[in-house]
């Protein structure tokens, strides 16, 4: 799983406790805890948000979608505002707004 992290140093403290949580010195539950810490937190996007990504990508709606894993008809329902992507598309799609299409590529 591709996790993004707020800073650097973050990063380097979320190895750590994940290291520590497989030598069995550090609890999931409070590894848990440093993951809502450090990770970037993935806020909803508007129709218009989606499109924007989208076209700042140079792609159709068709290859978007294949990028993204979902159907066209999917990527044509959330830039009209009929549904809303959630969980891996919704990070997928903030992923591509941040760092371009490459990155999932």
């Amino acid at each position: 799983m591709l996790k993004t992290f707020k800073s650097d140093a973050l990063a380097a403290i979320h190895e750590t406790a994940s290291d520590l949580s497989e030598a069995g010195l550090l609890d999931k539950r409070t590894l848990r805890e440093f993951d809502q810490l450090c990770l970037t937190p993935v806020a909803n996007l508007s129709a218009d948000e989606i499109k924007e990504i989208r076209l700042n990508a140079r792609v159709s709606q068709s290859v978007f979608a294949h990028y993204l894993n979902v159907s066209p008809g999917v990527v044509s329902q959330w830039e009209r505002g009929e549904k809303h992507p959630a969980g891996a598309s919704l990070k997928l799609l903030v992923i591509v707004r941040n760092k371009g299409l490459e990155a999932i590529a």
